[in-house]
């Protein structure tokens, strides 16, 4: 008798046990997602330091909700990521959106993650090319899709250069900056850091350059996450405008971050954030128009067709309160404290 009270009690251990991990249980709830997918880029500073010290990780931590990264090599890899539902966020300039949401791809810009000047004309030290006019019959490296290309079609365009008249070699941006080095190419239409590091390492130079024709640094989402879990949405932003606010305050230890990521040197990514504007989060009409003014170069260039209509586009791929709830909801907070 004394064994059999022995196994009762055994039993009824082992059964408050179970009740109790399944009362705790991070089990992740019928109406939220059982993981979210990002992307990171050496593009997008705040990702990286989102990434470094795994703040949405923390976030989601008690939901059980899992944390998955993707390293996007340019707009055009981020974009590809989001349109085979690879990812739920991607990082890309807005021009390289537009394109995307005139060719159908389901997304909403939901945050800004900076206005950078991360892309010049560049060509070799020694080089003749000068001047967009240099560029007639050159071959210019750059990667198709991305701000970059748009920024060479818009300079070419801006200073009466027809783009017919310049062979566009189609290289991912850290292919492009190596064929410029080897002379494979004349010129190169760059992304930072590899860019910066061109400049330090081989005096490269930037011979064109116009900070308003560089797009915003879109964060996106698939619209079909949004929809479903637009509460989740605003906590990735709210991630993001720590990591965003955090690289404004500390910039040097933001520069470290991107310079091992990246594997550059610490100069080349001082460069890099110095070209880094995070002061503005929420989109809105600024970028409106920005896009505008790119769509109408990119029509004209038959990259969007021609009879679509820019500002839907436009209208559809900006969704800017998301960001507007958590920034002012964080400030309002701020003023109470």
């Amino acid at each position: 008798m004394k064994n059999l009270k022995l196994s009762y009690i055994g039993i009824a251990g082992i059964a408050a046990l179970l009740l109790i991990a399944g009362c705790t249980s991070k089990d992740v709830p019928d109406d939220a997602p059982k993981r979210i997918r990002l992307d990171y880029a050496y593009y997008s500073p705040p990702s990286l330091v989102l990434r470094e010290f795994g703040w949405l990780e923390e976030e989601f931590e008690n939901d059980g909700i899992r944390i998955e990264w993707a390293l996007s090599q340019g707009s055009n890899k981020a974009l590809e990521f989001l349109n085979s539902n690879s990812v739920d966020f991607g990082s890309s300039a807005g021009a390289a959106a537009l394109i995307s949401k005139a060719n159908g791809a389901p997304i909403k810009n939901v945050y800004i993650y900076s206005k950078p000047e991360w892309t010049a004309l560049v060509t070799g030290e020694d080089s003749d090319v000068r001047e967009i006019a240099d560029l007639r019959g050159r071959k210019v490296a750059a990667t198709l899709g991305t701000d970059p290309y748009i920024f060479l079609l818009r300079a070419l365009s801006a200073e009466g250069v027809p783009a017919n008249e310049v062979e566009v070699v189609n290289l991912q941006h850290g292919d492009g900056a190596s064929s410029l080095t080897t002379g494979a190419v004349d010129a190169w239409a760059g992304l930072d850091p590899h860019m910066a590091r061109l400049e330090l390492e081989t005096g490269a130079l930037l011979f064109y350059r116009n900070p308003d024709f560089n797009t915003y640094g879109f964060l996106n989402v698939r619209e079909d996450f949004a929809e479903k879990y637009p509460e989740h949405v605003k906590r990735v932003i709210k991630a993001y405008e720590k990591a965003r606010k955090w690289s404004i305050e500390n910039p040097e230890e933001a520069a470290a971050i991107l310079a091992r990521e990246a594997r550059i040197q610490e100069d080349v990514a001082f460069i890099q954030m110095e070209r880094n504007d995070f002061s503005q989060a929420v989109p809105g009409r600024v970028q409106h128009d920005a896009l505008l003014e790119a769509g109408r170069i990119l029509q004209a260039a038959g990259v969007i067709r021609a009879e679509l209509d820019l500002g839907q586009i436009v209208e559809s791929l900006i969704e800017p309160s998301f960001a507007k709830d958590v920034v002012v909801t964080a400030a309002q907070e701020a003023g109470n404290g």
